[in-house]
């Protein structure tokens, strides 16, 4: 039987976990002059190709100040460029430059050198045991956090 004790280790394990790889992110991620923030934006519009700032908005989950605030910092920084919508002349394109698309490929090719260092070596029943687990916890925590949030728009009952 399963006691607080090992529910508390494992949650220690999980919080650990989510620390180093924020720590090792944050690092990286800094070596290119972003942040967290501007690397979402530059991997969603990695997924997507050239799309409006609301494109963007929508898909990050932000306002539009927010998302304005971010395409600026990346434009200032060399990562995209603002173009002139070719069927909406009210609309601007976010498009990468040359200096984004690389910074963008370097955090794809980091995300899988990560993925290979910490699953590769790892034996299948328990690299899926492990997956089925997060996939698990992720739901039950999504699930709380949106019947948290339409209770009591607070946050944590």
């Amino acid at each position: 039987m399963r006691t607080p004790e090992r529910n508390a280790t494992a949650l220690d394990l999980v919080l650990e976990l989510v620390v180093l790889l924020n720590e090792d992110m944050t690092r990286a991620l800094a070596r290119d002059g972003l942040t967290g923030s501007r690397a979402r934006l530059l991997w969603e519009l990695r997924s997507r190709g050239p799309c409006t700032q609301k494109v963007l908005a929508d898909a990050l989950a932000v306002s539009p100040r927010n998302i304005t605030g971010l395409v600026d910092a990346l434009a200032e920084g060399g990562f995209v460029t603002r173009e002139p919508h070719p069927n909406d002349r009210r609309a601007t394109l976010v498009s990468f430059t040359r200096h984004g698309a690389r910074i963008a490929r370097n955090l794809a090719e980091g995300r899988e050198q990560l993925a290979e260092l910490l699953f590769a070596t790892m034996p299948d029943r328990q690299f899926d045991g492990l997956v089925d687990g997060l996939e698990a916890l992720l739901a039950r925590l999504r699930a709380e956090l949106a019947a948290n949030t339409s209770s009591t728009k607070g946050g944590r009952r």
